[in-house]
Formats: C-alpha cells, structure tokens, sequence
C-alpha cells in the first residue's frame, strides 16, 4: 500500500488543479482521492511535496513493431529481431510517461502478454494483430515485380498487413486476427503516406466487404477502426460501421458531422508527418510518397478544427516509425497550436480510454482506477516542454501501481 501526500493534482476530467491532495494505492488499483491525507494502516508515504500528477498517458495510435522507419527494410528482419528492439521502443515509450498504448497494427497478443507478464518494461497494450488490406491497399507493401507478401511467420514486415479480397475472404482474416487475440480489429480504407503505389485519395473497400468485417468485430465484443485520410474514405468508413478513424487528415465538415452524429472517434497523428517532414529521406521515401506527406501534412492542424468543431471526440496518437518514436510527445505541442491544454491533455487520458473502452479504469486518477500516473517536475498545464525531452522532466512513473520509475528522494 503506498499513500501519495501532498499531490498538486491534476484533474483533467473536472479541469481543475487541486493541491494538497492525497492519493492511496492499493495493489494495481486507485483505493482512494481525497484533500486531507488519507489513513492507511501500514502504508508507505510518500510526500509530494506540491508535485504535480497526472494519469498515466495514453497513446491511442503507435506502431511498436515498425522497428525501421524505412518499411520495406523490415522484409529482411527476422521476427526474434523484431521483437528485441519493439521492447526497446516499448521501454522508451513508458518512459515518457505513456502507460498505455493502443498498437494500431504489427503488435499481437504474444507480445501484449510478454508485457503484461512483466518480462519487460512497457506500457499495456492493446493490439491489432496484422490490419486488413486489399490488394494494392495501404497495407501493401510489395513491389510491382513481387507477386506474395512477406510471411508473418519469419520476417517482421509481415506482422503489418495482410490481404483480403471480397466478403468471404475478409470474413475469414478478421476472424482469424479474433482468433489470434487482437483487441480492435484495424482496416485500411484508403491511400496513404508510406505505401508505394496507391492514391492518397483512393477508397478501399466495398460496403459489403467494411460491413462484413464490421459484423465480425462486433461479434466478438471487439470494434473496427480505419485508417482514412480523405472525406470520402472516412464517409465511407462511418457508412459501414466503424467505430474509430485513424488520421483523418483531409476530412470535410459533411464527414466530420457524419462521424460525430454516429459517435465514433478520430485519432490525429500530427507528430508523424512532422517526422516524415524533417526526415523523408532518410526512412526512403520516393517523391510521390513525400508529396502524399505534404499534403497530409499541409491539412492536419485544420482536421483537428474541423472534426472538434463537429463535435468529434479527438483521441491523441504519435504513428511513428523505427528511430522516429522520440518524437511521440511532440504531439502535445503540435496540437496545443489550435487546441487548449485540458483538450489535449483529454485527448492522451480520458478521450484514448473511451476508444480503448476502458472508461474509468485508465486515463483518470479515481477510486477503482488502475494506479497508472506520472508525478511532473513543474507545471505541464503552462508548458508542454515539462511532458517532452524523452521523460527528463517526469519525477516518477507509476504502473498498475508499481513505480517504474522513482526520482522522489
């Protein structure tokens, strides 16, 4: 049992600042919030001493397994190397304070359980498996002479996609990622950035097939959630029934309506595309691949106005690639440029833990929530820079009630 005294507390979920607070931890599990000092027999205290605490972050878009920023280099990773260095990034992750993380696609349940079993630092995950592609979609990473996709068996590229045609066919790979434990099952529903060939603005996927892959989702008490870019991939995405858009960058006011009237979810990844901005060539990208990286990025702040003004309620994720994860908390800047500090910082706590339905148990510090949350040296609500430089600024992190980092004394 461990009594936290002093707390300059941060409430995102009431936007107020409470100080002189007091936060009892028992087990994994929140026991108690209250102003005077809580009694708790036989507890470790720890005096703040006015520091300020957050919930532990969540990041609701992250790739723990793209381990290389150039794709197509992963066709050559085997799977045990793979794996190493997606603990790494894990590692680094929880170090910037991000106790949760939702793997919008590569990650899978042997690596969730190998967190979970504590067999390395990292936050919990909620996994997608392989995302689901059609042939020439976002997911496919093959060159124009290739005829077969990389085996998920034995090399790392293979983890990040698999190809289904037609209802029958895409039925059977979402029940197959089902099977295989994912927590959300991920489509891709239009062009992108980092795929060779396809149109930014191209929309994959037929009603019947979304639908089918919808129905799977939903059976299992599980939900689809879509990369989409442009107004009509996320019109066609929300028509079919999924509940999440991932980037969302070039959506329009007619679709931002259409997703909010449905209750679904957008997750922008402005830190990506500053990565893919500073950094294009080094991860290989071709001159049709930073074109698409210009346009996206050239509309991302303006997605974020759009889709918040229709009343979408924005989750915050990173999407980054191999050497380019340390760029994760810059996302909190970027959307602090046309968004204010609770907004934000609901985004990373209480937005992300609507989208990986764990309302309640994550993203807040509450009675029966789980004891994940990090102490601030300084005041992040005046400055973002106090939740960047990579953890530097953070005097502890906690995770399911246990420190993983303690720099209190």
């Amino acid at each position: 049992m461990i009594v936290l005294d002093n707390a300059r507390f941060i409430d995102v979920a009431k936007r107020e600042v409470r100080d002189g607070t007091s936060i009892a931890i028992e087990g994994d599990t929140i026991r108690e919030v209250g102003s005077k000092p809580v009694k708790l027999d036989g507890a470790q205290r720890i005096d703040l001493k006015g520091k300020s605490v957050l919930p532990g972050l969540i990041d609701a878009h992250c790739h723990v397994t793209i381990v290389d920023a150039n794709m197509r280099s992963m066709a050559g990773l085997p799977l045990t190397l793979t794996t190493a260095r997606a603990a790494r990034i894990m590692s680094e992750v929880l170090n910037r304070g991000f106790t949760t993380v939702r793997d919008t696609g590569g990650a899978e349940w042997g690596l969730k359980q190998a967190q979970a079993d504590g067999l390395f630092p990292g936050p919990r995950l909620m996994v997608s498996g392989r995302p689901l592609t059609q042939t020439g979609g976002h997911g496919d990473q093959r060159l124009r002479t290739e005829d077969h996709l990389a085996c998920a068996c034995t090399s790392g590229l293979g983890l990040h996609a698999v190809v289904a045609d037609g209802v029958p066919a895409v039925q059977k790979a979402a029940r197959e990622e089902l099977r295989q434990g994912v927590d959300q099952v991920k489509i891709m529903v239009s062009g992108g950035v980092v795929s060779p060939y396809d149109p930014l603005e191209s929309v994959q996927y037929t009603q019947e097939e979304l639908r089918a892959i919808v129905h799977e989702a939903k059976a299992w008490g599980r939900y689809a959630t879509a990369h989409a870019y442009s107004a009509r991939a996320i019109s066609h995405a929300v028509a079919a029934g999924i509940r999440c858009i991932e980037h969302g960058n070039l959506i329009d006011a007619k679709a931002a309506g259409e997703l909010a009237k449905a209750g679904g979810y957008m997750v922008p990844t402005l830190a990506a595309y500053e990565a893919l901005h500073l950094h294009g060539d080094e991860m290989g990208l071709s001159d049709s691949q930073k074109q698409k990286a210009k346009a996206v990025r050239d509309q991302g702040l303006q997605s974020v106005e759009i889709a918040a003004k229709a009343g979408v309620p924005l989750g915050f994720g990173s999407d980054l690639l191999g050497r380019y994860h340390h760029m994760q908390s810059l996302e909190f800047s970027i959307r602090g440029q046309v968004q204010s500090v609770w907004d934000v910082l609901a985004s990373a706590t209480l937005v992300n833990a609507e989208i990986v339905n764990m309302t309640g148990r994550l993203g807040v510090i509450a009675p029966g929530a789980y004891a994940d949350l990090i102490v601030v040296n300084g005041d992040p609500l005046k400055d973002w820079n106090l939740l960047q430089e990579q953890g530097r600024h953070l005097a502890a992190i906690m995770q399911n009630g246990k420190f993983y980092k303690n720099a209190l004394a």
